[in-house]
């Protein structure tokens, strides 16, 4: 498929085809557009490991996949034999990323769903697969949700700073914050996009990039370090981003470089808005202070598309994510509505509706 092309946009980043898994392979966009297909749980492990999927609702609607892939493998002949066999499958795929909570919100519905009564194997198999897919399916409907409660905030002729990449790549379809600019986008608005490269995997540069070229959405790649400039010198009416956990208190996890994004924002009076699901929000980490924060091989850092850029012998820190305190959130925008602060409160309460 032709990587400039707008058919992408029909594709669903994770998606079911004749009893197999397929996932676009983030690794090799903006320059090659290819569909990986996996018949292995342990294949799709290694794929969120390894970054073919990533963002927190792509990674969750994968691993409920993975889990159907699981039951499809096991040669369990009992709906009891099969629930070992998930249970082993679900340990190796909640290892894969530790810091996004959707892996393990899916993992548990999963989990949840095959501890129900069954009377028959193949009938577990079946409900199985259709729970992964009624995931998918309903994170799409979630994520337009969450574009249509952003796009209220969203001025018309709107300069917008985005950090990473949070768009239909990140999800099944749509996205989260690049939602929000999507919705935007499509009443009429005016919008220009400042997109943060997102240092060291580039998924600013590589996907978010991409991604506005296919919706037509004026953008403009800045260095990361470069908001700060922006935002001082220029008009900047937000700015929007994803999280891969949000704590009980509001603080957020996100990719690394948020945090520092937040605090010039603050500085500059710029609101900060976070746009997650509710299966982000995990009610039993009490704060940011309590998230496990994924460290990665520091190749990354020092080299670029495997080319050295550093010296030889360079040591590099690699921490994938950071933590923004809720102090610097204007709010947290989600498919029930918007959250203020204080957010301990206000999480918890919407959190706790039917």
């Amino acid at each position: 498929m032709n990587p400039q092309s707008s058919e992408y946009a029909s594709v669903r980043t994770v998606y079911w085809d004749a009893g197999q898994l397929c996932m676009i392979d983030q690794r090799l966009l903006p320059h090659q557009f290819v569909i990986a297909r996996y018949e292995r749980y342990q294949d799709v492990a290694e794929a969120i490991r390894a970054m073919v999927v990533r963002g927190a609702p792509a990674i969750g609607a994968a691993a409920a996949f993975g889990l159907a892939l699981a039951a499809q493998q096991s040669q369990a002949d009992t709906p009891e034999a099969l629930r070992a066999d998930l249970d082993q499958a679900a340990a190796l795929l909640a290892a894969s990323r530790p810091t996004a909570v959707n892996l393990f919100w899916a993992i548990q519905r999963m989990q949840g769903l095959a501890r129900q009564p069954h009377a028959e194997v193949n009938a577990l198999r079946a409900a199985l697969l259709a729970e992964a897919q009624a995931l998918a399916d309903e994170d799409v409907a979630i994520n337009q949700r969450m574009g249509a409660h952003g796009a209220a905030l969203v001025p018309d002729g709107a300069t917008i700073i985005h950090h990473c990449n949070t768009g239909s790549l990140a999800a099944v379809q749509w996205g989260t914050a690049l939602g929000v600019v999507r919705s935007a986008f499509r009443q009429g608005k005016q919008l220009m996009v400042l997109v943060d490269e997102t240092r060291p995997r580039l998924q600013g540069a590589r996907l978010t990039a991409w991604e506005l070229i296919q919706e037509g959405i004026p953008h403009k790649i800045i260095a990361d370090g470069a908001s700060g400039h922006y935002m001082r010198t220029q008009k900047v009416d937000l700015c929007l981003v994803g999280a891969d956990r949000i704590a009980a208190n509001g603080d957020t996890a996100n990719k690394i470089g948020t945090y520092n994004l937040a605090v010039v924002a603050k500085e500059n009076g710029v609101p900060f808005y976070v746009v997650a699901p509710t299966s982000t929000i995990d009610l039993t980490t009490p704060n940011g202070d309590a998230i496990p924060i994924e460290e990665r091989a520091p190749e990354e850092v020092t080299h670029i598309d495997g080319h050295l850029i550093a010296p030889h012998g360079a040591v590099a820190g690699n921490p994938s994510f950071d933590v923004t305190p809720s102090r610097y959130v204007t709010a947290i925008i989600t498919e029930r509505g918007l959250i203020h602060p204080p957010f301990e409160v206000n999480i918890r309460r919407l959190m706790e509706q039917d």
